[in-house]
């Protein structure tokens, strides 16, 4: 029997929770008026993160903060992964002169590029791109950086960091044109790009979350 109704009213609940509760400062400084302390919990911080997230595509040109990206990093390298053999390589590029040289050859290949509006680079304009990489031979790889993935896109998500997947770069990426450049990224004998990220403060407001399918997800009883 589906459940899909009572996953949709569990989604409800969780979105109601992650309101912060305001309780009254019993500070000597605010002894004179009320303050407001926001107190939340650590379950609704996480999920109000999730579901607030969305796929950035318009960047302000500031490379993000070196500070923060490592802080991504870190969050990102702490993904589960299958015995947890952490069988990933991840690079970080902030150098506007190897963003604009990948983005010259992809224009070569394809001129249509420039006719996108607002087109700057191959990487959704963004500042910062993360290049993660996986052993050719891994039966795990896919799944394990996906896990990685996410977690980098979440915790830069919470610092006010937007990001964005992207496929159509590995193509561009793996060209023979584009050798010099990953040869740059320094990857193990034996490693494939796998997955690009865009990284950047957003340069306008997140879009609209669309509609979720909640129909797609339920129990089995």
């Amino acid at each position: 029997m589906k459940s899909s109704i009572a996953i949709m009213a569990a989604i409800t609940m969780v979105g109601c929770c992650s309101e912060c509760k305001k309780e009254k400062c019993d500070d000597k400084k605010c002894a004179d008026k009320e303050c407001a302390v926001v107190s939340c919990d650590k379950q609704a911080v996480v999920v109000d993160n999730i579901m607030t997230r969305r796929s950035v595509r318009d960047y302000k040109d500031e490379p993000v903060n070196r500070e923060q990206m490592a802080k991504v990093l870190e969050c990102g390298i702490y993904a589960p992964s299958a015995m947890n053999m952490q069988a990933w390589a991840v690079r970080v590029v902030d150098s506007k002169e190897f963003i604009d040289g990948v983005t010259a050859i992809a224009v070569k290949q394809n001129p249509q590029l420039m006719e996108q509006e607002g087109f700057r680079n191959l990487f959704r304009n963004a500042p910062t791109v993360v290049f993660i990489a996986i052993p050719e031979e891994s039966y795990s790889g896919e799944f394990d950086s996906g896990l990685l993935a996410e977690n980098m896109m979440l915790s830069a998500w919470s610092m006010g960091i937007g990001s964005c997947c992207l496929g159509s770069v590995i193509p561009v990426m793996n060209s023979e044109e584009a050798k010099p450049y990953l040869e740059r990224l320094e990857l193990p004998d034996g490693y494939k790009l796998m997955i690009a990220i865009a990284f950047g403060y957003p340069a306008g407001e997140a879009p609209t979350a669309p509609a979720r399918d909640a129909s797609k997800a339920y129990y089995i009883e």
